[in-house]
């Protein structure tokens, strides 16, 4: 009974890591730091690898799960005393970009305490994981630092934002045509399940420690129940932002059939042109 019992549970449908929810309980582990660390030196790719981390705000309250406007984050200090901050968006709202340096100015801010000196204040980076496409050109990672704007001389290090873009990543079929440690880990981000990853898993053992926390929390009856209830906030939220959209979309519609109407063009031609019913058009003639 027991074995079939773990055959079961192998069959169960791995949750996704680009989901927050699940993407914090891998990557912003406590018990297993190394996962965090080997994902970090894959993206900064310091000369010093981070041997270190100390993970901040672990605990994930129940007001966060239904809140569908919430972040779940994964946030940490390295040894070399930098902060930074983790954030994962599947939806394209618009306004990644600002959004990011809202996050980055609160965790660099957040340093300062009363009385502190400006010194005090250590390098602050923001990752942003995006499931959509944000910047105009083909690369997966794009990282900013503050430079002149003629020579391209660099102002200072101690802000960093990087944005990795995961539809962008090229399909590969084995695992030696992976070229990169960060390529590897957006394999198991992207498609933790897929041939790729099970190559990888023999030959980096982070990403092997990873896959078996995902295989945990897929398994676990109330971890794929808090999942469960985040994905039902993240739907809430998506549908929210298409109503609003429809709604602003039907709003521009009956702008432009009004203007339509008063330069006396006929109901077919405002049907044809903007998409509203003839219900709506004539709705809309009868209220001018």
């Amino acid at each position: 009974m027991k074995k079939k019992g773990r055959e079961s549970q192998m069959t169960l449908a791995l949750l996704p890591p680009k989901m927050d929810f699940v993407f914090k309980k891998i990557f912003g582990n406590e018990k297993h730091p190394n996962i965090l660390i080997s994902f970090l030196n894959a993206v900064l790719n310091p000369s010093d690898p981070i041997k270190s981390v100390t993970l901040q705000d672990t605990t994930i309250d129940k007001e966060y799960l239904t809140d569908k406007y919430s972040r779940l984050d994964v946030r940490a200090t390295t040894d070399k005393g930098e902060h930074i901050n983790i954030g994962i968006q599947l939806d394209n709202k618009y306004n990644m970009i600002k959004r990011s340096l809202y996050y980055w100015s609160k965790l660099y801010e957040g340093q300062l305490e009363s009385g502190n000196d400006y010194q005090k204040l250590a390098r602050t980076i923001c990752i942003n994981l995006i499931d959509f496409n944000l910047l105009n050109h083909d690369k997966f990672h794009s990282v900013y630092r503050l430079k002149d704007c003629e020579t391209h001389e660099e102002l200072t290090d101690i802000i960093e934002l990087h944005f990795i873009e995961l539809k962008k990543m090229k399909h590969v079929k084995h695992a030696d045509e992976v070229k990169s440690k960060l390529e590897a880990w957006l394999h198991f981000i992207n498609q933790p399940d897929s041939e790729v990853v099970r190559e990888l898993e023999a030959v980096e053992s982070e990403i092997k420690s990873a896959k078996a926390e995902l295989i945990r929390l897929s398994g676990n009856k109330v971890e794929r129940e808090l999942f469960e209830k985040r994905r039902q906030a993240m739907l809430d939220e998506a549908s929210a932002l298409a109503f609003a959209e429809e709604k602003g979309a039907k709003k521009e519609k009956l702008e432009i059939a009004k203007n339509l109407i008063q330069k006396g063009l006929d109901n077919g031609f405002i049907v044809e042109t903007t998409g509203l019913s003839l219900e709506e058009v004539e709705a809309t003639r009868t209220k001018m």
